[in-house]
């Protein structure tokens, strides 16, 4: 059984104090919303409580799918790479961008370089992978009998929206990917920060604008599971494949506080098994609850025909 832990939109607590120069574009309107309501939402205590739990758990891998940072500030990308070198060696862990990591634009020259060790292709372990210089999208990294196909669909948008796109080329390659990994009958992982589809329409304003590209891709070429976040919400949801639905899984944001409902802060497992028809998938969410504990809050079975 392949064991793998997912967290997204941790917002790194203990934003660094940007300089006025900083704040004159979008990110005044980003600073001020994490004055008045994430500082207090989002919390250190409540992201060492679940990464402490994710840990305790001995995943055989972690992803994390987007927005480390909150206003993509020159600092928060430095405490992000120290952040996901705690968490784990880039063998270990895998890390997609989301759109607060491209708040502004050029923002992502500086993931693409300080993060791209964990935003690669195969990493040969032996190797030092601290040294390699940038990230390219897609990626696809094999873990025993799971590829982990990693998009961005992290770009600068306009004030008040938090929109996604991944691009015309960019599906061409997942596309590839998608193939290569079907040939070799891996279960096939797809990390994109954005769901691939909107679900309340009245969250237009941050959805992925091309979704319908990765939606055709899947339903093309197949996929065993998508993961994402954004929503800040735990959710179950599907796309169609062209062997049935794919699971399509997103997860309450990593620093959020505990509550009682699907937003509570909180991660997810993915337990894979395989069998010679099918794949047998175990979703098990975990979230923070009241007590000051982490417990799990749902788990969802699925039989996924093999291609």
């Amino acid at each position: 059984m392949f064991r793998l832990a997912h967290i997204s939109d941790v917002h790194l607590p203990a934003l660094p104090q940007p300089r006025l120069r900083e704040l004159a574009s979008k990110r005044i309107i980003g600073y001020v919303n994490w004055r008045q309501n994430r500082k207090q939402a989002m919390t250190e205590g409540s992201l060492d409580l679940l990464t402490t739990d994710i840990v305790d758990a001995d995943p055989d891998h972690i992803v994390v799918t987007g927005d480390l940072t909150n206003l993509a500030l020159r600092q928060e990308f430095e405490n992000a790479r120290l952040w996901l070198q705690a968490l784990g060696p880039p063998a270990k862990v895998t890390a997609i961008p989301g759109n607060h990591d491209a708040y502004v634009p050029r923002a992502h020259h500086r993931y693409r370089a300080l993060w791209a060790p964990w935003m690669r292709g195969d990493i040969d372990e032996t190797e030092d992978a601290e040294h390699i210089d940038r990230a390219i999208f897609p990626f696809m990294r094999r873990k025993g009998n799971v590829a982990i196909i990693g998009l961005s669909s992290a770009v600068a948008s306009a004030p008040f929206m938090a929109t996604g796109r991944l691009g015309r080329r960019q599906t061409a390659r997942l596309e590839t990917l998608l193939q290569e990994a079907r040939d070799e009958r891996l279960f096939r992982v797809i990390l994109v920060h954005h769901p691939p589809k909107l679900i309340d329409p009245g969250r237009a304003l941050r959805r992925l604008t091309d979704g319908y590209r990765l939606r055709r891709a899947v339903e093309r070429f197949g996929a065993e599971l998508v993961l994402h976040g954004h929503d800040h919400i735990r959710a179950v949801t599907a796309i169609r494949g062209p062997h049935g639905t794919v699971p399509v899984i997103g997860v309450p944001a990593g620093s959020s506080g505990p509550s009682d409902g699907p937003k509570s802060g909180g991660y997810a497992l993915h337990e894979v098994e395989e069998s010679p028809d099918c794949w047998h998938l175990t979703v098990i969410h975990r979230c923070l609850d009241q007590s000051g504990g982490v417990k799990e809050a749902m788990r969802v079975q699925f039989d996924i025909k093999r291609p």
